[in-house]
């Protein structure tokens, strides 16, 4: 049996969530209300999900953020986020809407330090915890008519950054993943490399004939 090779198990590929079905999530937690018409625990949901969408955070992440994380001075926020094993890395959250919707959520939260989403909806617990935005986010899926798990945010951020041309190094700081955790990511490229083969081919044959 010690001559026998190891089995090596492959990984399987992430799976990213549709951006539009994400949008659709996104809008039932508003329920197309302005985030200033809406109670407050609406818009800790709909920022908390974000923040995951935007900064590629995994949800357990983002349920640790402290106020003390955020950097908001005006073209240059960051988001400090406290990855596995103790790592911790810097996060452009570089969406404009967003950095708004994160603003006035913590105007009329009044937060100045400590938890940034917490248990309670007069902002007097603890952090929220991972199971209990899991099931959060589930409850708006349904209600959307989508099946988007929790996770496929990540995914999601990742795989938008790459197609647009992002460097895989880049992509994997912001994820704060191994080097081949994310060139698993590089794999959900086959439609655009084939568009682009395509292009190519078409190129190639207009010339030789």
């Amino acid at each position: 049996m010690d001559r026998i090779d190891t089995v090596k198990v492959p990984k399987s590929l992430p799976r990213p969530a549709a951006a539009a079905d994400v949008v659709k999530v996104l809008a039932v937690i508003c329920s197309r209300r302005p985030p200033k018409d809406l109670p407050l625990d609406r818009v800790r949901d709909r920022v908390l999900f974000e923040t995951a969408y935007v900064c590629g955070a995994r949800a357990s992440e983002v349920c640790g953020l402290y106020v003390e994380d955020l950097d908001l001075r005006l073209d240059d926020e960051h988001v400090r986020i406290h990855g596995k094993g103790g790592s911790v890395r810097t996060v452009l959250p570089d969406d404009r809407g967003y950095v708004a919707l994160l603003k006035l959520y913590l105007t009329r939260a009044g937060y100045t330090a400590g938890p940034l989403f917490r248990a309670s909806i007069n902002g007097r617990g603890g952090p929220l915890s991972y199971d209990a935005a899991h099931h959060r986010w589930q409850s708006y899926c349904a209600q959307a008519g989508v099946e988007i798990d929790i996770h496929q945010l990540r995914h999601a951020h990742a795989t938008e950054l790459i197609n647009a041309g992002v460097s895989i190094e880049a992509v994997r700081r912001r994820l704060g993943h191994a080097s081949t955790t994310t060139q698993l990511y590089t794999l959900l490229d086959d439609k655009i490399a084939d568009t682009e083969i395509r292009a190519a081919r078409r190129r190639r044959d207009r010339a030789t004939s």
